[in-house]
């Protein structure tokens, strides 16, 4: 994949493949790209659980760069996909659920901007605005699962409208997303009850990358964080270990790519560790990449010039091996 600038225009220095195209900070000249104007109510009718809920949903701007936005979703309560159709689709989609430690969804960061290097390579994308399971849901910490599914149902069953092969879906999901990436691929209950058609169609994805996943909710190498906003103060050891991707049983899952820094100090690289351990003992096709810098966080446009910059490339030739990208 060649990443040229006109694929990157505006969202810094996301990706390059050339160290002339990389730069940390955008000139004041170049505005960020307009956001996708296509978006999908995951439920027409309302989310399930809502009895309960009364917050009110806020997208805060973080960046004072004009070049890019940071912004991130909290207290959601209609949850969306953004689409993003890329100039010559391969067939092949992607759905990415960012991070944001079960407090909030960042929307840019490891959403939009991961979508528009994905999309230059011919991904059509899909970037989940997902519930959070601490804003009273009466699923709890299903809720975000119960979104996730939906939207890998809903992207499924309108394959044709967007061009994409039914077969060739993957899931893509960031720190407390890879955490949710995770229980989409290897949890096989419905954490629903069916609302239309769509939901005869398959949540389980072809392809699982994670990328610096929360993967253990176990001490000593927990998100914190995550697991607090997730389970409560005080879960007990049971909750603990069955909200655990490494504990989970992970037979007949897709084929799975894990991305980590060694150098993350928020998400200690040992939950891909504990992770890849959990694959290889369910004989699943998979693949670790642990680069020496890049520490926590950092999407496509935080890692110019640092070894973790090679990712999306890396994620792009696992797909064409394990037939997500067509060769």
């Amino acid at each position: 994949m060649t990443l040229d600038r006109r694929s990157l225009l505006g969202v810094g220095a996301l990706v390059a493949s050339t160290p002339g195209l990389a730069r940390q900070t955008s000139d004041a000249a170049t505005l960020a790209p307009p956001d996708p104007t296509e978006t999908i109510r995951l439920w027409p009718r309302g989310a399930p659980g809502g009895e309960g809920v009364s917050v009110t949903a806020v997208v805060p701007e973080r960046s004072i760069d004009p070049a890019f936005h940071d912004r991130y979703a909290q207290y959601t309560t209609d949850p969306i996909l953004t689409v993003l159709r890329p100039e010559r689709p391969s067939g092949a989609a992607i759905l990415l659920i960012p991070g944001g430690g079960y407090r909030w969804a960042v929307v840019d960061k490891e959403g939009l901007d991961v979508a528009r290097v994905f999309a230059a390579a011919g991904v059509t994308c899909f970037v989940l605005r997902y519930r959070l399971p601490a804003d009273g849901w009466a699923a709890g910490p299903n809720a975000p699962l119960q979104d996730a599914q939906r939207a890998m149902r809903l992207i499924r069953h309108r394959a044709a409208d967007f061009g994409v092969d039914p077969a060739r879906i993957a899931v893509l999901g960031a720190s407390a997303g890879g955490h949710l990436a995770g229980l989409l691929a290897a949890r096989p209950d419905a954490t629903y009850a069916a609302v239309d058609v769509a939901d005869a169609a398959s949540f389980r994805p072809d392809l699982n990358v994670l990328l610096y996943p929360v993967a253990t909710l176990a001490d000593p190498f927990a998100h914190a964080g995550s697991r607090q906003h997730l389970l409560g103060p005080s879960p007990t050891p049971d909750q603990i270990a069955a909200w655990s991707l490494d504990r989970m049983d992970w037979t007949g899952v897709a084929p799975t790519a894990l991305i980590h820094a060694l150098d993350d100090t928020s998400v200690p690289p040992e939950n891909s560790l504990l992770l890849l351990s959990a694959l290889r003992a369910s004989n699943v096709v998979s693949e670790a990449h642990l680069f020496q810098e890049g520490g926590h966080g950092f999407g496509v446009r935080l890692i110019a010039g640092k070894p973790a910059a090679v990712w999306p490339d890396l994620v792009l030739a696992f797909g064409r091996r394990n037939g997500w990208i067509s060769p």
